[in-house]
């Protein structure tokens, strides 16, 4: 491990559950990098996604952004095409847009679609689904409102889901946010976790909680003072 990393384990006690906005602080005190690094949140959950009924999966929009520009590409034609513009969508397209993904151009976060046109976005599923992009009603990203859906991703909304270890995880803030803003994006994206319990869960749902920094150490949150 390099110098930096062996002093940042030296302020955290590995054994220890920190408060909230203790770790907060600890994470972003040791930040220290030559660029803003992010906050991420990891939750290890009691549920095995391998079935349907323990599957976590859904939207959460932090009260102050993730920090990071998003870049939006929306499926839309005519009336709904103008609307994702004015919106604020970096690519609106319909035809040029499936042919532009197909040629290995994907130079976009969150991807967007009118219910009318899922069957052209079905044409480039092979390629935007691996990179978990293909528009889904489930996530808000296929729906006729796109100015809001499009207006909702630049803000810092933020897609989550269960990966097959049970632990879900999502960029929060960067280094550069207060404690303050941290904690309450911590908070909301926690709180969308618990609301989106499975039905199938069984047991501890909430098993442990950790912040890191890009490229910090992990440390764990006190879920039972939350």
């Amino acid at each position: 491990m390099g110098k930096r990393i062996v002093n940042a384990y030296k302020t955290v006690n590995k054994d220890q559950a920190y408060a909230l906005n203790e770790a907060v602080k600890i994470v972003k005190a040791n930040a220290t990098a030559k660029f803003d690094e992010t906050i991420d949140i990891a939750v290890n959950l009691g549920v095995d996604p391998k079935y349907a009924d323990q599957m976590v999966r859904g939207v959460c929009s932090l009260p102050h952004g993730t920090g990071k520009t998003v870049r939006v590409a929306v499926f839309a034609q005519g009336e709904k095409a103008d609307e994702a513009k004015a919106a604020g969508a970096d690519v609106v397209g319909a035809e040029n847009l499936v042919d532009s993904i197909l040629s290995g151009k994907v130079d976009f976060d969150r991807c967007i679609a009118t219910p009318d046109m899922m069957g052209m976005a079905g044409r480039v599923a092979r390629v935007l689904g691996p990179k978990g992009l293909m528009p889904n009603p489930k996530l808000g990203t296929v729906t006729a409102d796109v100015a809001n859906a499009v207006k909702k991703a630049k803000a810092g909304e933020v897609q989550y889901r269960v990966e097959k270890n049970g632990i879900v995880h999502a960029g929060i803030g960067k280094a550069s946010f207060s404690e303050e803003q941290i904690v309450e994006n911590a908070k909301a994206f926690i709180d969308a976790i618990i609301k989106a319990k499975p039905t199938g869960a069984k047991g501890t749902y909430m098993k442990k909680i950790s912040l890191s920094s890009t490229m910090g150490v992990g440390i764990r949150v006190d879920s039972n003072n939350l």
